[in-house]
Formats: structure tokens, sequence, C-alpha cells
């Protein structure tokens, strides 16, 4: 799969993330990818017992649980970025610290059900708004903090990787806690 729009003069740790992101998604069109997740991620969490969702893999990881409260609040995220990079001309959008928000937020807490629900509304929201731009609409750049300059089509696309990789931190997850 191509990349679109390379972003601009990321550091190492951002340009491997991003580079994991792509390679997660391989050779998978991202819409697909995009429109599949909400049934993919209820799939893979479908029968887990309460404590299944709260174990982590290993100390200092996260759990099922996180792992979808976090995917519901990075689509939330991504919304907010859409709109501005459809709204305004080249935006500056912050980063944030998922593991500040998973702890500050209280993740392990949370209500799993509501969340998959969120995440799947959300989704859904998002991806009327894609169908509604045009090819350059999505070629319009915002600048993001960590990232740099990226267009819309590339951040859609690592959206892709970013439900990619954690839809297989779940089986990972799942394996690991038996």
């Amino acid at each position: 799969m191509t990349q679109p729009a390379v972003a601009s003069h990321p550091t190492d740790a951002v340009a491997a993330y991003v580079a994991t992101l792509f390679a997660a998604l391989g050779d998978r069109d991202p819409h697909d990818v995009l429109r599949a997740t909400p049934a993919e991620l209820r799939q893979a969490v479908a029968g887990l017992s309460p404590e299944q969702l709260s174990r982590p893999e290993a100390p200092g990881k996260w759990s099922i649980r996180q792992v979808v409260l976090h995917l519901a609040d990075a689509e939330l995220v991504g919304g907010f970025r859409y709109r501005m990079g459809l709204a305004h001309d080249r935006p500056t959008l912050p980063g944030y610290d998922q593991d500040l928000w998973a702890d500050r937020l209280r993740y392990q807490e949370a209500d799993l059900e509501a969340a998959l629900d969120d995440f799947a509304t959300l989704r859904r929201s998002n991806l009327r708004l894609l169908a509604g731009a045009s090819p350059a609409d999505l070629e319009r750049a915002v600048l993001h903090a960590e990232r740099g300059e990226e267009s819309l089509a590339r951040m859609m696309t690592m959206f892709a990787g970013h439900d990619r990789v954690h839809l297989n931190q779940i089986e990972r997850i799942k394996r690991a806690i038996g």
C-alpha cells in the first residue's frame, strides 16, 4: 500500500510508531478497515468474563477494557482532528498522552458495553463526514504537534492501522491471560 502524504520532520520514535501503523494495515483498504472495526472489536471481546476484560497481559500493560476505552477516546480525538482539518487551513493539532488518559479517565473502571457503543457511534459519524469529503478535502493538511504536517487521507490511513494494531493487541492479551 502506498503511504499518502508523508509527514514532515517526525522524530525517530514517532516515525517508528507511524511505520508500525502502516505495517499493521498492510495492503488492506483503509476504508474497509475503518468500516469493519466496530463489529470486529465487539466480536473480539464477546464472551470474555469481567476478570478477563480487566486483566492486563503483564504488569504495566493495558487490559482489554483499557484498549477498548482507548479506541473509543481515540475515535473522539480523530473526529475532532478530521473536523479541524476540513474546516480550518493547516490547523495545529495537539497530541495527547494515552497512558495519562487511561489512568486519569479511569479506563479500568469504565463500562465496556458503553465504550463499544461509543466507539461504533463515533466511527459511524466520522465515516459519514469522510464520505462527504472530496479528494481535494482529503489532501488538506494539518500540523500535528508530534508528527508534523500530514494530509487528512494519511491521518485516516493511520487510524485504520491503529485499529489493526489494537485488534492485534486484544488477541495477544487474550492469549497471554488464557
